[in-house]
């Protein structure tokens, strides 16, 4: 046998090994490309939570992130997540008003009306069929959980030791922005742009 005939003949003997380790990449490659697509599907979640819903002819004012108000709302929303029968109205701006600081007595039920109407035409919240009783949907918990802790644990510590004006110089968020925004004007100067 000639050594080209055994090259070939041993290329031929591995070839069941290498469509394994072919198949084993190109899954690997595809379980990224559909990790770096799912942040669109988030996108899409944030965005019809954060702006206005219409629902037939019914609409409901956004629930823009970052606001006092959409937080402590989602925050009270909490509290009811186990409730098998549900919560009133009255049961909402019970725990509500403390979160804005504000006495319950003086949050109307119109003004809870119209939150129970925000939260159900985004999806939150669905009302129980012949009750005036809601409860919370499991798209609503996710979110309320997301928004509330996204909110006090990295968004609010975050930026306080961004802006502090007397940093820790080891602390991890400060330092990681420091190397990012090195980063960007070494960008800008390869460019030629002014940093």
């Amino acid at each position: 046998m000639t050594p080209a005939t055994s090259t070939s003949a041993a290329g031929v003997c591995n070839l069941p090994a290498l469509r394994e380790v072919g198949f084993s990449a190109n899954r690997r490659l595809l379980d990224v490309e559909r990790l770096t697509h799912d942040p669109a599907i988030g996108d899409g979640v944030i965005t019809a939570v954060t702006t206005p819903a219409v629902v037939g002819t019914q609409r409901a004012s956004a629930l823009p992130f970052g606001t006092p108000r959409t937080h402590a709302l989602l925050a009270a929303l909490l509290v009811f997540g186990l409730l098998p029968v549900g919560f009133r109205n009255r049961d909402l701006r019970a725990h509500l008003a403390p979160l804005l600081g504000l006495d319950p007595a003086l949050m109307t039920a119109g003004r809870m009306s119209y939150e129970l109407r925000r939260l159900r035409l985004h999806g939150l919240i669905e009302r129980i069929p012949s009750t005036h009783r809601y409860r919370l949907t499991d798209h609503g918990l996710a979110t309320a959980i997301f928004f509330t802790r996204a909110h006090a644990r990295l968004i609010r510590p975050a930026l306080a030791e961004l802006a502090d004006p007397d940093p820790p110089p080891t602390g991890p968020i400060r330092t990681a922005f420091n190397r990012l925004n090195a980063q960007i004007d070494r960008a800008a100067q390869h460019a030629h742009l002014a940093a």
